[in-house]
């Protein structure tokens, strides 16, 4: 029995998407929701499983066209099998025995042998792993379950220095390479976003400075206790999602956005937190910031970005938002201008701390002090409420207890 493969219903807000990378080829085994394609968006990587056990009949789209919403991406033969000699263990560097599949069943059941490090006993997370960084899983030292290769042992593989060059791999003096690439679909839509953002808001930017004496000195004294009890640790961004979703609340007008002639005021503190990856930045949304402890904020921040780096950031995650924070600090910088992301109205960029000499009650002291901006569009928000909005997030972070009373 023939199924399609089809383009999965995308969002309102997707049009279309790239077809990035088929892990499977005309002729090869699949297992159902088994991982075939990749579809890349403006903003995510889709996966299209596989709806049965069969064989991949044909592709009707290829690596790097243009689909959208229910078009035809191939054909599997549901119930059949490979052709007798059809490599699948793609990932291993021999070609593999006729044997291969009973040693590894063998080894699932408690016998001697261990599977085979193939693409095939990857997740899905893995296989999109292995693909992006170009990494044979063969070479990958497994720590999974009877020597598997699982997905934190591809990362840590990709993250491990490169070995250094031979002499004959070195380039030859005074040679000058070029190299053309072109943009993923994401890299092109954040550059969209950004001009749009410069072309159609009035964007203004003020700064201040925060001592987070005080804060230093909660993580100190509380941090070991609060890991016991929640299991993470106590970050400074807590502080600052608590500190703008109490802000916000009294500065409503930062928290709105512009549809039009017309201004919308949010009931609710959406805050987007901004977070790197090696595609480009994504802004998955903490939903009811104002709700949330702690402990909550410091979990879905890792799971967002552990996520992140897999590919695993959905479009729900990336939907709606009222209010973005931005951590330039983690890369080291000092001082910055964020850039609004319409149709947000405001950014707040944290920047690296820095022991500084301030003077306090008369004295010169060192203190861990950080430079925080504020970007905001002019057109819907006045000088007076940015910096007033500021100035409310360096008093509650300057005296921690305030938002624990809600002040």
């Amino acid at each position: 029995m023939s199924l399609e493969i089809k383009v999965p219903v995308l969002p309102e807000s997707v049009s279309d998407a790239t077809i990035a990378t088929w892990h499977k080829k005309p002729g090869d085994a699949v297992k159902r929701d088994e991982n075939l394609v990749d579809l890349e968006t403006d903003k995510v990587v889709l996966e299209v499983p596989a709806p049965a056990d069969g064989v991949l009949k044909s592709i009707s789209a290829e690596a790097g066209a243009t689909v959208t919403s229910g078009e035809l991406l191939g054909i599997i033969e549901e119930g059949a099998t490979a052709a007798a000699g059809k490599d699948e263990k793609v990932g291993k560097k021999d070609d593999a025995k006729a044997e291969a599949p009973k040693a590894a069943e063998k080894a699932d059941k408690g016998g001697a042998k261990a599977p085979a490090k193939g693409v095939d006993e990857l997740s899905p997370a893995g296989r999109r792993v292995a693909t992006e960084e170009n990494i044979d899983p063969a070479d990958v030292e497994g720590t999974g379950r009877d020597g598997r290769v699982t997905k934190e042992d591809l990362v840590k593989h990709a993250q491990a220095p490169a070995p250094a060059k031979s002499a004959p791999a070195r380039a030859t003096p005074g040679e000058r390479s070029e190299e053309r690439v072109p943009m993923t679909r994401m890299r092109a839509k954040i550059a969209e976003r950004l001009m749009q953002s410069k072309n159609s808001i009035a964007m203004l930017t003020s700064f201040n400075e925060i001592n987070l004496g005080k804060v230093a000195a909660m993580r100190k004294q509380l941090g070991e206790a609060f890991e016991k009890a929640h299991g993470v640790k106590l970050g400074y961004m807590s502080f600052f999602v608590k500190a703008a979703a109490e802000a916000l609340k009294r500065h409503p007008i930062v928290n709105a956005s512009v549809d039009g002639n017309d201004v919308i005021y949010h009931g609710y503190q959406d805050i987007s937190i901004a977070v790197s990856t090696e595609k480009g930045l994504v802004t998955p949304v903490l939903r009811d910031a104002q709700d949330m402890s702690f402990a909550d904020i410091e979990k879905a921040i890792i799971d967002f970005a552990k996520r992140a780096r897999e590919g695993g950031i959905t479009l729900d995650d990336l939907q709606g938002g009222t209010f973005t924070i931005t951590n330039g600090g983690t890369f080291g910088s000092l001082f910055s201008t964020p850039i609004v992301n319409p149709p947000q109205s405001a950014i707040l960029g944290m920047h690296t701390i820095k022991e500084r000499a301030i003077v306090e009650n008369g004295q010169v002291v060192a203190a861990p002090m950080m430079y925080v901006a504020i970007s905001y569009d002019h057109r819907i928000i006045d000088g007076k409420d940015a910096v007033l909005f500021l100035v409310d997030i360096k008093n509650q972070l300057e005296n921690p207890q305030r938002m624990l009373l809600g002040m």
